[in-house]
């Protein structure tokens, strides 16, 4: 699993040119699934996603009451080795990876009280977002650093 966490004032994702959610200030994630994740990727993640200090004073996204927007993007696994056309055969194929979203949207709602917000799985959007630093945060389940 890979996610791109970014620290916002705030964000929203737009289908067909409609809000469908947003947020205001806390962390936008982009979130990318293998075809090798397993529960204990979600639970790693999401405990890096609800306590890492990245905000003020040391504090995370729950200490400070913020929301999060938690977007799927299969792109996060491109691989650019051969070419110049990306292959996206590390990205976990579309209904495993819906069903591997639902469950990780699933288990982040139990984990915290805060107002988890998703994206639309498979379809175009627009995310709109004002970025708080900016503060860009890369992490993949596999290497763990």
């Amino acid at each position: 699993m890979r996610l791109v966490i970014q620290r916002v004032k705030q964000a929203s994702v737009c289908v067909n040119d409609k809000v469908h959610s947003s947020i205001g200030k806390g962390l936008l994630c982009l979130v990318g699934f293998s075809h090798i994740d397993e529960e204990n990727d979600y639970q790693w993640a999401i405990n890096k996603i609800l306590n890492l200090k990245l905000f003020r004073k040391n504090k995370s996204v729950e200490d400070v009451n913020g929301e999060i927007l938690i977007v799927s993007q299969f792109t996060l696994f491109a691989s650019i080795k051969k070419g110049t056309k990306p292959s996206w055969s590390k990205a976990a194929k579309s209904a495993h990876a819906k069903n591997m979203y639902v469950n990780f949207m699933s288990l982040i709602k139990k984990k915290t009280h805060l107002n988890i917000q998703s994206g639309v799985f498979g379809e175009d959007m627009d995310i709109k977002l004002i970025n708080s630093g900016p503060l860009t945060i890369i992490v993949d389940t596999e290497v763990r650093e």
